[in-house]
C-alpha cells in the first residue's frame, strides 16, 4: 500500500494542466483559474485622497502648540475636487475620497475641529502632518503582479480587478469530467428499491463536489455489473472528457469489474492506499483521459476525493495545489483506530464554554455512514501510528470548509 502523501504526490506528478483559455468578462470569472498573470495597469487610488471627513490643510501650517485657527475656502467631495490652489492659513472641508486639494497633505478629522462660521478651530498638538490620507497606488502600484498565473478568483479577487479598470481576464478552459457508479445493487431515486437494492447516493455526491470545483460535468448514470458495459462505458466516457470516475467495483470482490476492465483497455498506476475510509483506489489513463476508480461507500467516496483526486483536478485546471489548511486543537472525545492507515475521522469543531476551539468526533465511523459526513465540519487526521486519543489531547484537523 503507498502512503496517502505517496499517492498524491504520484497522481500531481503524472497529471498537467489541459491546454485551451478563455477570455471572460470578470462577472463570469468567478472561481475561475487564471491562464495568465494579471498586473495593475493604474494606481489605486489614481490620486492622494482623504482616508476621513473632516479638513484638508497643509501640514507645514501646523502650530507647535495651542489653539489654531485655519479660513475654510471650499468643499472636495469624492467625485467633485477643489480645483484651486490653497494658500497657507486655508483650509478645505473633505470627505472620505475626496481629493487633497493643490497645497494640502493632511486631514484634520471632523470630530477634531469647532466650526466658526468660515473658520475651524483645534488643538495644534493633537494633530500630525500627513495623517489620514491615502496616498496615490499606498494600496495597488502600477504595473504590480496582482495575482499569478494558477490562482482560483474569489469574490473579493473580483472586486479589485474592477477597482483597477480590468474588465475581462484570460482563464483556464473548464475541465470536462465524466462520471458513472457501478453496481446491480443501485436505484434511481425515482424508482422503488427491490430487495437487496439501495439509492444510488455517490452519483449526487460526486456531482456536487465537481459542481464546486467549476467543472464541465457529464453524469452517466448507473452501469450494471456487466465487464462489456463497463467497457463500453470507460471508452465513451474516455473521448469525450479530461477525467473519468468511477464509484464501485475497485476492490477485489468476484463482481468488482472496474479495475480488471482497466487493465485491458487502458494502464493503471496502483489501487491500494494506506488510508481509511478510502483505501482502495485505482487511478491510471483511458486513452488521454485520467481515470479515477473509486471505492463505493459513500464515505470512502468523498474521503478519497478530497484528499487525491480534488488536488488532481486542481493541477489539471492549472491551479496552483498547496498543502490542504490543517491544525491543531484539543479533542473532547475519545477517539480509537487500527495501526498502519492515515486515518481521516469525521470530526465537529466549535467552541466549548471558554471559548476555545475544540473539535468532537461524530460518533461512529463506518465508511458507509453517510449521515457522519453531514454532520462533520472537518476532518479529525490522525497518523499511521497513531491508535488511541484520550480526552483533551491535541489532534490534526482539516476543516471542509478549505475543501471547496
Amino acid at each position: 500500500m503507498l502512503t496517502v502523501e505517496q499517492a498524491i504526490s504520484h497522481i500531481i506528478s503524472r497529471v498537467q494542466p489541459v491546454t485551451g483559455q478563455q477570455r471572460l468578462s470578470i462577472r463570469d470569472a468567478l472561481g475561475r483559474v487564471l491562464a495568465a498573470p494579471v498586473s495593475a495597469p493604474i494606481n489605486v487610488p489614481a490620486f492622494t485622497c482623504s482616508a476621513m471627513d473632516g479638513y484638508a490643510i497643509a501640514g507645514a501650517d501646523l502650530a507647535q502648540t495651542g489653539e489654531q485657527s485655519l479660513n475654510v475656502v471650499g468643499r472636495s467631495l469624492a467625485g467633485h475636487p477643489f480645483e484651486d490652489v490653497v494658500q497657507s492659513g486655508q483650509c478645505v472641508r473633505i470627505f472620505t475620497g475626496g481629493v487633497l486639494p493643490e497645497g494640502t497633505d493632511t486631514v484634520l478629522m471632523q470630530e477634531a475641529v469647532t466650526v466658526d462660521g468660515d473658520n475651524i478651530r483645534f488643538q495644534a498638538e493633537q494633530q500630525q502632518p500627513q495623517q489620514f490620507i491615502n496616498r496615490v497606488g499606498s494600496d495597488v502600484q502600477l504595473g504590480t503582479e496582482l495575482f499569478p498565473q494558477g490562482k482560483r478568483l474569489s469574490p473579493a479577487d473580483i472586486g479589485l480587478l474592477a477597482s483597477l479598470g480590468v474588465a475581462e481576464v484570460w482563464v483556464t478552459r473548464r475541465l470536462r469530467v465524466a462520471f458513472f457508479s457501478t453496481g446491480d445493487e443501485l436505484c434511481a431515486l425515482d424508482s422503488q428499491p427491490k430487495a437487496g437494492q439501495i439509492y444510488d447516493s455517490n452519483r449526487y455526491t460526486l456531482f456536487a463536489m465537481l459542481q464546486r470545483l467549476g467543472v464541465e460535468i457529464s453524469d452517466l448514470g448507473v452501469v450494471r455489473d456487466v465487464p462489456d458495459e463497463i467497457e463500453a462505458c470507460l471508452l465513451s466516457a474516455a473521448e469525450n472528457n479530461d477525467v473519468v470516475i468511477s464509484s464501485g467495483g475497485v476492490s477485489v470482490g468476484e463482481a468488482d469489474y472496474v479495475t480488471d476492465t482497466l487493465q485491458r483497455i487502458g494502464e493503471m498506476e496502483f489501487w491500494k492506499i494506506a488510508m481509511r475510509p478510502g483505501r482502495p483506489l485505482t487511478f491510471g489513463k483511458i486513452q488521454q483521459a485520467v481515470f479515477f476508480g473509486l471505492p463505493g461507500n459513500p464515505v470512502a467516496v468523498m474521503g478519497t476525493f478530497y484528499q487525491c483526486v480534488q488536488p488532481a483536478l486542481r493541477r489539471m485546471l492549472g491551479e496552483t495545489v498547496k498543502p490542504p489548511l490543517r491544525f491543531q486543537v484539543p479533542c473532547v472525545s475519545t477517539l480509537t483506530k487500527m495501526p498502519d492507515r492515515v486515518e481521516f475521522q469525521r470530526g465537529i469543531l466549535h467552541h466549548d464554554e471558554q471559548g476555545q476551539l475544540v473539535v468532537r468526533s461524530t460518533g461512529k465511523q463506518n465508511s458507509n455512514m453517510l449521515s457522519s459526513m453531514s454532520q462533520a465540519n472537518c476532518f479529525i487526521v490522525l497518523p499511521e501510528n497513531c491508535t488511541h486519543v484520550e480526552q483533551g489531547e491535541q489532534v490534526l484537523v482539516e476543516p471542509f470548509e478549505g475543501l471547496i
